[in-house]
């Protein structure tokens, strides 16, 4: 098991934007993508991914069963093309592979932002198929990995770089992963928020060292602190939406907009069915999903 600080990479020169792919995923030119507009998305949204962008590739793709989105993200103004995917699931590592290959990327880091309790994550299986990919969670989760991160560190892929902050309260080993606010990164900032800030909601804190203190605590210090136009990424989505961005979520989260004691009532009535696939996710998860490639 490997555990390391990632180091400061250099800044190279900027990007104009950032790519983007609404759900369901299509693949779109490298070089220029133009706007995309869904029903889902607020004018505010529309306007922020006008522009084309020629460093980063970002591919947003959906597992239906869990409702689980996995992104692809890569710098293709690096020779390497190197890439990385964030909360890959077991059932579409296939998927995800094949569409690496056919983009021509170099994956280094198969990452989770915690221990998942409704699927199974795909590091296991990436790793088996991906020798030299590296697993990737925080050291806070208790999982095993190549690399155990903690808050503050950086994941470099290419010229480009990923802030893990620290977002527990959903499960105790809770990050989210923010692109650089350094002028050579991308722009707006992405946060990909794992469970712990949902469009319009916010992962259950019942399981796991779950705490809805913690939580709320989290989320108004280490996301809602970003950039209002940072588009939010989370891990799932349950209502058809595919982004939202810090502002919206500072006005429009039913949840996360009332106070602390409100918010620990809404959350403490919840009233939710036990995971139907937490038994068999989490000790599998522990382990980053290693598991017989055959079974």
């Amino acid at each position: 098991m490997q555990s390391f600080r990632f180091l400061r990479i250099p800044s190279f020169s900027p990007p104009n934007a950032l790519f983007f792919v609404s759900q369901p995923p299509h693949l779109l030119p490298v070089k220029s993508i133009s706007r995309i507009s869904t029903k889902n998305f607020s004018s505010q949204m529309e306007s922020s991914l006008s522009s084309s962008s020629s460093k980063l590739l970002f591919r947003q793709l959906f597992e239906k069963e869990s409702s689980t989105y996995t992104y692809l993200l890569a710098d293709v103004s690096h020779p390497d093309k190197p890439a990385l995917l964030i909360d890959p699931v077991d059932k579409t590592v296939d998927r995800d592979l094949n569409l690496v290959r056919e983009l021509g990327l170099k994956l280094v880091y198969a990452m989770n932002t915690h221990v998942h309790a409704d699927h199974v994550t795909g590091t296991g299986l990436i790793k088996s198929k991906f020798p030299g990919a590296k697993s990737v969670i925080s050291r806070a989760s208790g999982s095993k990995a190549d690399v155990l991160i903690e808050p503050g560190d950086r994941i470099p892929f290419g010229d480009l770089f990923l802030e893990v902050r620290a977002t527990p309260g959903h499960t105790s080993g809770c990050v989210t992963y923010v692109t650089g606010d350094e002028p050579d990164q991308p722009h707006p900032r992405m946060a990909f928020t794992g469970d712990a800030l949902l469009i319009r909601g916010c992962g259950r804190t019942d399981f796991q060292g779950g705490s809805s203190k913690q939580l709320y605590e989290s989320v108004h210090s280490q996301i809602f602190t970003l950039p209002k136009d940072t588009l939010i990424y989370p891990a799932h989505d349950y209502k058809g939406f595919n982004v939202s961005t810090v502002g919206e979520e500072i006005v429009y989260n039913p949840r996360l907009t009332k106070n602390l004691e409100e918010f620990k009532k809404i959350m403490e009535n919840l009233n939710l069915p036990y995971p139907k696939m937490m038994d068999i996710a989490v000790p599998a998860n522990l382990v980053c999903g290693l598991q017989d490639p055959t079974s």
